[in-house]
């Protein structure tokens, strides 16, 4: 496979996946603002901007219209909904012969859908049709991308983009929860602490796959273990790390040429890390280490995909 195709269908995978992340967690984290409680909007938007890792330009402090605005709707602002979904498009756009038709109609529908709901104006932004657009149209493409292209090459890096960043994701948020909620408890009451817990499964798509594990008895040990270890809930850590070393696998037996030990020897160490480990042994060491520990190897998984894929050497390429 072309490098330039390789690389496109991997970021249209991880835009799609990154714009369903930050418009569910903004969209979550707005509609928890009605409940009255201990915690403020300053607080909340503080762990939103940096669930998102802190996008330039954007301040928890402005007018809460503006804020979701500039982080779902403006298109010139890096990492907004808007701007994902543009990218995935264009992505997709510059390989037309990599992917189905009904691919390129979903991506090219969601796209128009989100300009006719772009508002006029700051002070007129709504979630209410605009969220609900975005998560469908991303779950729309999953299916006609499984239902409709081979599952080659071409579908192995869709994964790989999308398990990737799904994983980066989970792991940053759940770093973000560590840090200003469960570090914290001591200052808050038990319902805002089991508020916040509800908003997190939520943000997740995790709120009922929990509760059938472990019924309603949020604690923040379960839902470490749940988001992190579960083999088989489709948004864990392991699940998305699972996945994509799967991919990786099969990209690797179809690749000629080209030299994925190192790649393979990473991802395949994390994970094993993750299908052997114990919430009880996390949790007695440094849960926040640990996290960091996922996000580095994720990073560098991400830096040897381009190594070895995307900006491979003229030699590697003559002798392919």
């Amino acid at each position: 496979m072309l490098s330039r195709v390789a690389d496109s269908l991997y970021w249209t995978s991880r835009y799609l996946e990154r714009a369903e992340h930050t418009v569910r967690l903004v969209d979550i984290n707005q509609g928890m603002m009605l409940d009255r409680s201990e915690t403020s909007a300053e607080r909340r938007w503080r762990r939103v901007l940096a669930a998102i890792g802190y996008p330039p330009n954007v301040e928890w402090n402005e007018d809460v219209y503006a804020l979701v605005h500039k982080l779902c709707f403006d298109p010139s602002q890096l990492g907004s909904v808007t701007a994902c979904i543009i990218a995935a498009r264009e992505n997709a756009r510059q390989i037309r012969e990599a992917i189905t038709t009904e691919q390129w109609q979903r991506l090219n529908q969601l796209y128009h859908e989100i300009q006719r709901l772009k508002p006029s104006s700051p002070s007129e932004t709504q979630l209410a049709e605009f969220a609900p657009t975005i998560i469908n149209g991303a779950h729309l493409f999953q299916g006609v991308t499984d239902t409709t292209l081979s599952h080659g090459e071409g579908w192995q890096f869709l994964q790989v983009g999308r398990f990737l960043e799904r994983a980066s994701a989970t792991t940053n948020l759940l770093d973000v929860y560590h840090r200003d909620v469960y570090l914290r408890t001591g200052e808050v009451l038990d319902a805002y602490e089991y508020l916040e817990w509800i908003g997190l499964l939520r943000t997740c798509t995790a709120y009922e796959a929990y509760c059938k594990v472990y019924t309603a008895d949020l604690t923040y040990e379960r839902i470490l273990e749940f988001l992190l270890l579960d083999a088989e809930f489709p948004h864990s850590i392991r699940y998305s790390v699972d996945r994509m070393h799967q991919s990786l696998d099969a990209i690797q037996q179809e690749s000629r040429g080209l030299q994925a030990t190192e790649l393979m020897r990473v991802a395949g160490k994390l994970k094993s890390s993750l299908a052997f480990a114990q919430v009880a042994e996390i949790l007695a060491q440094d849960p926040a280490k640990y996290l960091r520990g996922i996000q580095e190897q994720c990073h560098c998984i991400h830096n040897l995909i381009y190594e070895v894929y995307i900006q491979y050497s003229v030699q590697t390429a003559l002798a392919m």
